[in-house]
């Protein structure tokens, strides 16, 4: 495979994993969510995986999988790997207690409410960023490989996702940076942190290069490939919906959804 594409795939991964230090940053500096803007782009970030999941990586999946092992067969394990996706990141999701879970968001203004009340309790606010790292980490592990597979298999594809992952990722920063902030009063050290914390994703896709692009053929593919739509579905549903709801209008977060679906329509075939 050429050295050139397997680059842009982890510079894509390592640029989706990195966003959480826009969470950070907005945390420091903004005293006040947009919340419209951000529960828009939360639902359109959801609107852009969901329709390449079922649209374009299932179908991917299944082209490949009929080819190896025949339309019967290979349907099955389509539909097997994409139901395998989706219990191992609820799996994921489930081990991860809802106080230090990055993806039970909250406003910066609440966050900051909540901390300021907190403030004494030092430790447990260190041990609350902490844990809060750990689990993006956690989460981000198989986002970073479903980027980068994504990116080998087709560029565009890469930067939809990508991108889709990165606003994704905006929230969680926020999640990490505040507590470590109320908890030492660096804002620095929060920062890097909450930025450290993505480098998960680019670690998802050294694992998607070391371990399993050596033995990549049809079967591999498409079993990972199923697998990755069905993640992609799980966090549209369990975490950017739910989310984009929180932060704003019922309306806002559809119409984000469907102009997603639209921008990621149009773009499939344009590169079609």
């Amino acid at each position: 495979m050429d050295a050139s594409v397997i680059l842009f795939a982890f510079g894509l991964t390592l640029f989706a994993g990195l966003s959480t230090g826009i969470g950070s940053a907005l945390a420091f500096f903004a005293h006040k969510t947009n919340t419209r803007f951000l529960s828009a782009a939360l639902g359109f970030s959801a609107g852009v995986m969901i329709y390449v999941s079922m649209i374009e990586i299932f179908v991917k999946a299944k082209d490949s999988l009929t080819e190896a092992l025949g339309a019967t067969r290979g349907y099955w394990i389509t539909t097997a790997s994409f139901f395998g996706g989706i219990l191992l990141i609820s799996l994921i999701d489930k081990l991860v207690p809802g106080f230090e879970n990055p993806h039970e968001a909250r406003e910066i203004e609440e966050m900051q409410q909540h901390e300021a009340q907190e403030h004494r309790k030092k430790k447990e606010l260190m041990r609350m960023g902490i844990f809060s790292a750990l689990a993006i980490g956690i989460h981000n592990f198989p986002e970073g490989l479903a980027t980068f597979m994504g990116a080998l298999s087709d560029p565009a594809l890469g930067i939809s996702i990508a991108v889709a992952i990165a606003i994704h990722n905006i929230p969680e920063g926020i999640a990490v940076s505040v507590p470590i902030y109320y908890a030492t009063n660096d804002k620095r050290k929060a920062f890097g942190l909450s930025f450290l914390s993505g480098l998960s994703e680019p670690v998802g896709a050294a694992l998607g290069f070391f371990v399993l692009l050596p033995f990549m053929n049809d079967i591999v593919f498409g079993i990972i490939f199923a697998s990755v739509a069905g993640i992609m579905v799980y966090i549209s549903l369990d975490e950017l919906l739910p989310t984009a709801e929180k932060y704003g209008e019922h309306h806002i977060a559809i119409y984000g959804v469907i102009l997603g679906m639209v921008v990621m329509a149009f773009s499939l075939l344009m590169f079609a």
